[in-house]
C-alpha cells in the first residue's frame, strides 16, 4: 500500500503546498514525525487529524534508534501520509530509510526546505559554493572551511555545546558565525552574529536552528593560529576513513595488527623510495612514493587516535603552527634578508620554545635512527654552528690523509675504530665541499651498479664467467663502461 510523504515547509502555514494541503485533507491516516513544529497548529484549526511518533524521541538511546522506530512505524501502516519538517529529502533521516526499505510504495509530495528560507534571510547564493553538513554528523565529517557551511539540526543547546566542540578543530574559536533560528517564519525567526565559542549560550536554540559558518580566510601578518589558514583544498578526510576503515572491527587483518613499533621499517623504506623517485626525476613515480609516506603519517595517526594520544588534526595544526612561529620574517614583523638570517631566527626560536634554555649539548637532539652518514653529516653541522669546525676545505683534507694512514697502520682489534674514523672524516670533507654525503654515496653506489653490470653483459656476451676471467680483462671491461658512461653524458654537447 501507497505511502505518501509530505514536506511540511520550515515553519509558516503559508509554506503548505497546494498538493500537500491536498494529501493532508484526503482523509488518508496522517503521521507527523513531530508534532513539535510552527506549523502543526494550523493543521489542527484545518481540522486534519493525525498522531506523531514524539513519544519515540522520550525513551530512544539516540536519534539514530528513533529514526529507525519511525521508519518502521510507517513502513507497518498500510496506507498512510506521513508529514516531516521542510522537505522530505533534506536532512529527514527517517525517509532515507523509508526509502531504501520499500522505494516502490513511495510518494514524494515536496515542500520548501529550511534552507529556501535561510538563503533569502542571510542573503547568500548557493552557486558560488556551500557545504550544507548535520550537526549530529560533525564526528564523521567537518567542514572544508574554504566555503561557506551550513549545519543544521542543532536541535538543542546540548547538542550546540558537542557542534561547537567539534568545530573548533577546524575553525579559530573566535570565528564569526551566524545562529538563525525558524528562518523565514513571522514573528519566531531570530538572527545573531557570534564568536564560535559563544554557540551554546543561547536558550532559545532548538529544533528549528541552523548554524552559518563563513569560510576561513588567510592569516594576516603575525597570527600564528594555524586554523585561520582556509585548510581544505586537498583534504586528508578520505584517506583518514580509509585507514579508520582498515583498523576498524571488520577491517583488514594486517592493518589491525600493527604497531607503532612495527611499521618503523616502513616510513624508513618509504621515505627511501620517495628520495628515489626524487633522484630519477620521474614525477609521476614521485607522486606515487609521496602518496605512501603520506599513508605511513595517517597510519600512525590512527594507532594515536585509537590510545586518545593525537590525531591527524594535530599533526596537521603542529606543523603548520610551528611553520608559521618560525618564520616571523614572512609572518611577522621580522628581517631576514638571507638563508643564513633564516636559520639564526629559527635557532632563535626553537630556544625560546624551550623556555629559553640551551640544550645541554648542541649536538644532543639529532636522531639515532638516522643512516650512519647522515647522522654525522648532522652531527657535524650541529656543531659548526657555535664554531667548532675548520677554517677551510684544506682542514678536512688533511684530516682523511691522516685518518687513512692510521686505518693502513692499525691492528685488527682497532681496525673497526680507524675505519669509522676515516668515513667520519670523510663526511667532514664532503660537507666541507657542500655535498650531502648520504647522496653522494648512493650515486656512487649507483654507478658502481650500472658499471659492474655492464662488465657482466659484456662477459656473457664472450661466453665467459666474472670468476673465470682476469683482472686486467675485468679492468678492461670497467673502463669500458665508464667511458661509455662518459660518451652518453657529454657525446651530444
Amino acid at each position: 500500500m501507497p505511502i505518501t510523504i509530505v514536506g511540511l515547509g520550515p515553519g509558516s502555514p503559508g509554506h503548505l503546498t497546494v498538493g500537500a494541503l491536498e494529501v493532508l485533507r484526503s482523509g488518508r491516516p496522517v503521521i507527523l514525525r513531530t508534532a513539535i513544529h510552527p506549523t502543526v497548529p494550523a493543521l489542527r484549526e484545518m481540522g486534519i487529524s493525525f498522531t506523531s511518533c514524539d513519544e519515540l524521541y522520550e525513551r530512544g538511546q539516540s536519534f539514530e534508534d528513533v529514526y529507525r522506530e519511525v521508519a518502521e512505524r510507517v513502513l507497518a501502516s498500510e496506507d498512510v501520509v506521513f508529514a516531516v519538517p521542510g522537505h522530505p529529502l533534506v536532512g529527514e533521516s527517517s525517509v532515507k530509510l523509508i526509502m531504501a526499505q520499500a522505494p516502490e510504495r513511495v510518494e514524494i509530495i515536496t515542500g520548501p526546505s529550511f534552507l529556501d528560507t535561510l538563503l533569502v534571510t542571510l542573503g547568500i547564493d548557493p552557486v558560488d559554493g556551500l557545504e550544507l553538513l548535520d550537526a549530529l554528523q560533525l564526528h564523521r565529517r567537518l567542514p572544508a572551511g574554504d566555503l561557506p557551511a551550513v549545519v543544521m539540526q542543532l536541535h538543542s543547546r546540548a547538542v550546540a555545546s558537542d557542534a561547537k566542540l567539534m568545530l573548533m578543530e577546524r575553525y579559530p574559536d573566535d570565528h564569526e558565525v551566524v545562529l538563525v533560528r525558524a528562518a523565514g517564519v513571522p514573528g519566531e525567526e531570530r538572527q545573531v552574529t557570534i564568536a564560535l565559542h559563544e554557540l551554546d549560550h543561547y536558550e532559545w536554540v532548538d529544533y528549528l536552528t541552523t548554524l552559518y559558518l563563513p569560510p576561513l580566510k588567510a592569516s594576516e601578518p603575525g597570527d600564528t593560529n594555524p586554523r585561520r589558514w582556509a585548510p581544505a583544498r586537498w583534504p586528508l578526510d578520505p584517506l583518514v576513513a580509509v585507514m579508520d576503515r582498515l583498523r576498524g572491527p571488520d577491517g583488514c587483518p594486517w592493518d589491525r595488527e600493527q604497531t607503532h613499533e612495527s611499521l618503523r621499517k616502513y616510513m624508513l623504506e618509504e621515505a627511501y623510495e620517495a628520495v628515489e623517485a626524487i633522484g630519477a626525476g620521474d614525477s609521476q613515480h614521485l607522486a606515487e612514493e609521496l602518496g605512501d609516506v603520506l599513508l605511513q603519517v595517517v597510519f600512525h595517526a590512527q594507532l594515536a587516535r585509537e590510545t586518545g594520544d593525537f590525531d591527524m588534526h594535530d599533526i596537521v595544526e603542529g606543523i603548520t603552527s610551528k611553520l608559521v612561529r618560525r618564520h616571523p620574517h614572512i609572518f611577522g614583523d621580522v628581517e631576514a634578508q638571507t638563508a643564513a638570517d633564516v636559520t639564526r631566527n629559527w635557532e632563535a626560536i626553537k630556544r625560546l620554545e624551550r623556555g629559553g634554555q640551551r640544550p645541554e649539548s648542541a649536538v644532543a637532539d639529532v636522531s639515532t635512527a638516522q643512516p650512519g652518514l647522515s647522522r654525522a653529516h648532522a652531527v657535524q653541522k650541529k656543531a659548526a654552528r657555535v664554531g667548532f669546525d675548520w677554517e677551510d676545505v684544506q682542514g678536512p683534507a688533511a684530516k682523511v690523509e691522516e685518518e687513512l694512514e692510521e686505518v693502513l697502520s692499525a691492528k685488527s682489534d682497532a681496525l673497526e675504530g680507524e675505519v669509522g674514523d676515516l668515513l667520519f672524516a670523510a663526511v667532514n670533507l664532503a660537507r666541507a665541499l657542500h655535498v650531502d654525503p648520504e647522496l653522494a654515496l648512493a650515486g656512487a653506489t649507483d654507478k658502481f651498479i650500472r658499471r659492474f653490470q655492464h662488465v657482466e653483459r659484456r662477459a656473457a656476451e664472450s661466453g665467459m664467467k666474472l670468476e673465470e676471467m682476469g683482472l686486467p680483462e675485468l679492468d678492461r671491461l670497467w673502463n669500458e663502461a665508464k667511458q661509455a658512461e662518459i660518451a652518453q653524458k657529454y657525446g651530444k654537447k
